[in-house]
């Protein structure tokens, strides 16, 4: 399992801890939101998911990954 810390812009409620876990979720990513550091923590199989694909699916969402 890889891990990767990323910034994103917008997170600012429990519904956006949840609408971002659960999206990485879906994709087969363990997302771990830290509103305070307005970071995500993100492990996941490199061989399954990639990088490019974490971030889309955060951005789809509605947020920035800086």
């Amino acid at each position: 399992m890889k891990n990767v810390l990323l910034q994103v812009e917008g997170m600012s409620c429990g519904h956006c801890v949840k609408a971002i876990e659960g999206a990485l979720k879906e994709i087969g990513a363990a997302g771990q939101v830290n509103l305070a550091n307005k970071s995500v923590s993100v492990s996941y199989d490199e061989a399954k998911v990639t990088i490019e694909s974490i971030k889309e699916v955060i951005e789809d969402q509605g947020y920035d990954v800086v």
